[in-house]
């Protein structure tokens, strides 16, 4: 690892800002400087990609939980579906219905997994309420 991080202090804590907006106050972060791949993520994908002007927050979830979906990255997608629950851009019935639209795109077998944690999210939801 070079002396100084890759991406500077106050790229990083740009990235920080939008990170925890999008992920909440919960998730570990990995210190600045500790690794090339945190500093680079954090501060491309959160500090430049997620702080675009052309679309909103609410409109890039959307399209990061297709991908996501797609992907069978259903660990991932419940941390999504959790956050947009909590900030309010996805109600439970909005949820269940992305769930519905994406069962034939990402097909029955893995449908299952994404039932279930779109489910679990609109559990931890309601148990807090």
């Amino acid at each position: 690892m070079p002396d100084q991080p890759r991406v500077d202090a106050e790229r990083y804590q740009k990235g920080v800002a939008k990170y925890r907006e999008i992920y909440g106050p919960d998730l570990p972060l990995a210190e600045h400087g500790s690794a090339d791949f945190f500093d680079l993520m954090i501060g491309h994908l959160f500090g430049e990609v997620w702080t675009g002007e052309a679309l909103d927050v609410s409109t890039r979830r959307l399209l990061v939980i297709g991908v996501l979906a797609a992907q069978h990255e259903f660990d991932t997608l419940g941390i999504q579906f959790t956050n947009a629950l909590r900030t309010g851009e996805l109600s439970p019935e909005q949820v269940r219905e992305i769930v519905v639209q994406l069962i034939p795109y990402v097909g029955y077998p893995s449908s299952g997994s994404l039932f279930r944690v779109s489910e679990t999210a609109i559990s931890n939801l309601e148990s807090k309420s």
